[in-house]
């Protein structure tokens, strides 16, 4: 493996004695987590626990929402109180992959008249990074994320750096317009843990967000855990015990996504183009695990892999002309599979 995850797992292997430990630290985390956010976020409750479960496993996530939802801000947010560095990349039509990664400069010694190339740091250089309109650029500057996401490197002038970890994107996409944009390819999407709508708020979470934005409130967010907790979290979830009883539920339903002609279920067949790969299962395990880890449980069941199913599947699943025609979504298509046996 590469030599980040070697140095993380040296530094931060944890006895399974206290495994119980961080578990307990979990908890306590994840209340004060909700109470230090609640300062500035309104609701949106289910979104915070997606992208946190995300966080946990290691992954990455799209949020789905239309502008003015506070999105940039809920991540930043989230970013404070875990006290991770945080970049905002925004997405545009002329944005170059350098703009991302980061690019080779001819730097002169002034005193000795020596030249060398020197690299400046682009601001995927962070923990969390938030790439905003991901799809509002063109595919070679979406895929120089690639790298980042899958492999915590990048790679410039034929030497690899190493990203510092925890790393995490969260990208944004705005559902409504899709005038001058490039959609992601599925390899893209498959690459994403999670994608996880952000709906309006409710009345009264409106008139509670009017009432503190148009107000001289100024909240103080306080550091609820460290870099170095985050770390063993996510090594904590490795460990998270799974029966084979689950794991072969999670590989049934994502094999249930895909038409073939060993398929029985007819309504995958008519509306969906190609199911969801392995990638998907092992989401489906990983997200059930964090889920549970989160809740106070010491092993994930079979409510955790419903509650993760729908983030997980709807963006692996793509759907035919004859959906779309019917007006047949994929998260339509997941709650019929939910019901299956």
């Amino acid at each position: 493996m590469r030599k980040s995850r070697e140095e993380k797992s040296e530094i931060l292997s944890t006895p399974k004695g206290s495994d119980h430990t961080l578990l307990r630290r979990l908890r306590n985390a994840r209340e004060r987590l909700d109470k230090e956010i609640g300062k500035v976020i309104v609701g949106q409750r289910g979104v915070i626990e997606r992208i946190m479960i995300s966080l946990l496993c290691e992954g990455h996530s799209l949020l789905i929402g239309v502008p003015g939802l506070a999105k940039t801000l809920m991540v930043n947010t989230l970013a404070q109180v875990l006290g991770l560095r945080f970049n905002r990349i925004q997405f545009t039509p002329d944005l170059m992959p350098a703009d991302i990664t980061g690019t080779e400069i001819l730097e002169e010694d002034k005193r000795t008249g020596k030249r060398t190339m020197k690299f400046l740091q682009g601001p995927v250089f962070a923990n969390i990074i938030l790439a905003d309109e991901i799809n509002r650029t063109p595919p070679k500057t979406q895929a120089a994320l690639l790298q980042a996401m899958q492999e915590r490197q990048v790679t410039v002038g034929g030497i690899t750096y190493t990203l510092d970890l925890p790393f995490t994107v969260l990208a944004t996409q705005n559902p409504i317009e899709q005038e001058g944009t490039y959609p992601l390819p599925e390899a893209q999407l498959d690459r994403f843990m999670f994608s996880i709508p952000v709906d309006y708020p409710s009345s009264d979470e409106e008139e509670e967000i009017v009432k503190e934005t148009t107000s001289a409130y100024l909240p103080e967010l306080g550091e609820v855990v460290s870099k170095k907790e985050i770390l063993e979290l996510q090594m904590l979830m490795r460990r998270v015990p799974v029966s084979d009883a689950l794991i072969k539920q999670a590989v049934g339903l994502v094999a249930r996504t895909r038409p073939n002609k060993t398929n029985k279920l007819t309504y995958i067949n008519q509306y969906v183009s190609w199911g969801a790969g392995p990638r998907a299962s092992q989401y489906l395990i990983l997200g059930a695990k964090a889920r549970a880890v989160l809740r106070g449980e010491l092993t994930p069941g079979e409510e955790d892999l419903r509650a993760v199913a729908h983030p997980v599947l709807r963006h692996r699943l793509v759907t035919s002309f004859a959906a779309e025609a019917e007006g047949v979504s994929a998260d339509d298509l997941v709650d019929r599979l939910l019901t299956e046996k």
